[in-house]
């Protein structure tokens, strides 16, 4: 990813987080924290990461990037009058990951030493 690439996806992170606050309304939408974006080299695509608080089941994961993709035309619209930017890109939600894999590892990395000490 360029300088440039990583700098606005940066902006739009920053944008999309901010929107989702203020502005997203639907209820299926709760606390989601965005926590990176792949934007692709021709500014047409995004790909948004995101992390919902208190979300452990596959049913309220799925609830969510339903919520996320409903709203994806309203935020691009917002972004595209607050950023000057030619090209917009089009939103697509993923679901990260990776704090669920980071906690496990952590709890698993707590019973090795709690193991060692025993």
């Amino acid at each position: 990813m360029s300088r440039r690439t990583e700098r606005i996806a940066e902006q739009l992170r920053s944008e999309i987080a901010a929107a989702i606050r203020q502005d997203v309304t639907d209820p299926r939408v709760g606390l989601v924290t965005i926590t990176g974006i792949d934007v692709s080299p021709d500014m047409s695509h995004a790909l948004v990461y995101w992390s919902g608080l208190g979300v452990d089941d596959d049913e309220g994961i799925a609830s969510i990037g339903e919520g996320l993709a409903s709203c994806a035309g309203h935020l691009r619209s917002r972004i595209a009058k607050r950023l000057s930017l030619r090209r917009i890109p089009e939103f697509r939600f993923r679901h990260d990951r990776s704090i669920e894999r980071g906690s496990h590892v952590l709890e698993v990395l707590e019973e090795v030493v709690d193991g060692e000490s025993a």
